[in-house]
């Protein structure tokens, strides 16, 4: 058995921490780090700010640990990334105990830990510096806790259900209710639906629960409606506003929610055939659980009006034991559709496998040597995994899958990152390098968006000016302008003729070619100094 727990150390290791920097950041983990260098810089841990403008839309507890990563380790991605390495860890560990809490079958804990490792969606969110990865770690543990404090005849009452209530307190104090109606709720469904969960005798400790989640949860919230009231009553009518009114999808919207679990997109489908596998699968408490969580929260995260693919993250966790439990009961099976269903994700699983490193290379995203190496090596894991699946050996058959995962991890994460390349991007981060842009400060039109991205790369705040103000812009000089048009397009003649402007150079900092859908204008912009008029000469360039 040890064997089995070494296999699953080193696949979470691989998963989270191998290649963090492989990916390039986005829009979330601008938002997240830019918020913790100004708190590192400035010390305003409790009331935060992005780009100089208060930051209270999000939770602060992610960000903390984020600032603390950046006081330590200032402009580290690696390391803000292994932090979200660690709470997948953690994240990890709580959903083993909780699918052996529930089946009291080691097997199928481990086998469920290799499936949610495999889904590639949590394997991204594990390496990413966001707060999705904080919230369901955190309300895994509090739903391990509670399961515990359900299933206890109530001797240990006292140490269960107040450990609930501080991890969803954490949970909250990471995202808000985000998880709270993900997973938790739906959760607490199922379990009112299965035998063998009570809260008879344990009230008071349930009562403690709750108060501590509420404290945990919701002091910085109380804090901020007592100092900033106006400013948290706009933060809170936005987010409501944003639940209701922003990226609305109709209710199917999730209806492919089995594809979010990548490889086992096969046995999540086949799991819906809920009255067969009830008759057939012979341990089927496990198996009802998770697919009566899995079918509830797919529920309620359709009702709501805002829909996002990754808001299916938390969904991943009924999923995998879901799936392991039908995978456990593959392992066995007599019946025929079980023996079908089970060959089928292994040929698809191999066929993946084998075609893998071929398709990266014909799309130039690794070179002729890696691919002579990596080839033989997918070629013998694709032939394991089809010889496990005949012979039915479910556990050396998830092995497999996840070997082909680390492989992908240790060797093709930079190829798959060079989906996003764009060879003729230049990033504005050079200009932390320009010891002729030191001490000065950094604006942009008031009347242009700009991208958080921007900000983050530039390594400084980037705050709006009014160019059309005369006296604004006088009090602020010399100052850098990043502006997506030319300086004599944006700043008015006659206030234009009264500064010097040298031109630093034209950045591009779109992460796909020209071209790409996702190309836009906004990541193009012109960086200007901006002095006080010395002489004739107007239009430099450094």
């Amino acid at each position: 058995m040890y064997k089995k727990y070494i296999f699953v150390i080193l696949l979470v290791a691989v998963s989270f921490f191998m290649n963090n920097t492989a990916l390039p950041t986005d829009i979330m983990e601008a938002r997240n780090m830019v918020t913790a260098r100004e708190i590192a810089d400035e010390g305003n841990w409790l009331v935060p700010t992005m780009n100089g403008t208060l930051r209270l839309e999000k939770p602060p507890l992610p960000t903390w640990v984020a600032a603390t990563v950046e006081t330590v380790m200032p402009d580290s991605l690696a390391a803000q990334r292994a932090v979200a390495g660690i709470m997948g860890t953690i994240w990890t560990i709580f959903f083993f105990l909780l699918v052996k809490t529930i089946s009291k079958n080691e097997d199928l804990s481990l086998l469920s830990v290799i499936v949610l490792l495999t889904c590639y969606q949590v394997v991204l969110m594990g390496r990413t510096a966001t707060w999705d990865i904080y919230c369901h770690a955190f309300m895994t543990g509090a739903i391990y806790f509670l399961t515990k404090g359900l299933m206890n005849d109530g001797g240990k009452k006292w140490f269960w259900l107040p450990a609930a209530g501080t991890m969803m307190g954490l949970s909250f104090l990471s995202k808000g209710p985000v998880s709270f109606y993900a997973m938790l709720l739906p959760m607490l469904i199922t379990s009112m639906a299965m035998p063998g969960f009570s809260l008879k005798g344990k009230w008071d400790a349930a009562a403690v629960m709750i108060l501590l989640c509420i404290v945990t949860g919701g002091w910085w919230y109380a804090w901020l409606f007592t100092f900033h009231h106006h400013e948290m009553t706009v933060v809170m009518t936005k987010e409501t506003g944003a639940w209701t009114g922003h990226n609305v999808r109709p209710w199917w919207y999730y209806w492919r929610f089995f594809t979010e679990t990548g490889i086992w997109t096969i046995p999540v489908l086949a799991s819906l055939a809920i009255p067969y596998w009830k008759k057939t699968i012979k341990d089927v408490r496990p198996y009802l659980f998770s697919v009566t969580w899995m079918v509830t929260a797919l529920i309620l995260l359709s009702l709501l009006p805002e829909k996002k693919m990754r808001y299916l993250l938390p969904m991943m966790v009924p999923c995998s034991m879901c799936t392991a439990s039908l995978l456990m009961h593959l392992h066995t099976a007599a019946d025929k559709a079980g023996r079908l269903l089970f060959r089928a994700n292994g040929m698809l699983t191999a066929s993946v496998t084998i075609l893998l490193p071929v398709i990266l290379y014909a799309t130039k995203m690794i070179d002729e040597k890696l691919l002579i190496i990596l080839c033989p090596l997918f070629a013998i894991l694709a032939v394991f995994i089809m010889r496990e699946v005949t012979k039915h050996n479910v556990m050396r058959f998830a092995a497999g899958v996840g070997c082909v995962f680390m492989l992908t991890e240790c060797f093709l994460l930079g190829g798959i990152g060079g989906l996003f390349g764009n060879k003729d991007r230049y990033s504005i981060h050079e200009t932390r390098k320009m010891k002729a842009l030191n001490g000065m400060r950094m604006y942009h039109p008031a009347h242009e968006p700009l991208r958080i991205e921007l900000v983050y790369e530039a390594g400084r705040k980037i705050l709006p000016l009014d160019l059309a103000d005369s006296n604004a812009i006088k009090a602020r000089l010399p100052f850098v302008l990043v502006s997506n048009g030319n300086v004599r397009e944006v700043m008015p003649k006659g206030i234009i003729d009264n500064v010097d402007t040298t031109r630093i150079g034209f950045f591009d900092d779109n992460k796909h070619p020209r071209g790409n859908r996702h190309y836009t204008n906004e990541f193009i912009n012109n960086v200007t100094i901006i002095k006080e008029k010395t002489h004739h000469e107007q239009d430099k360039e450094l």
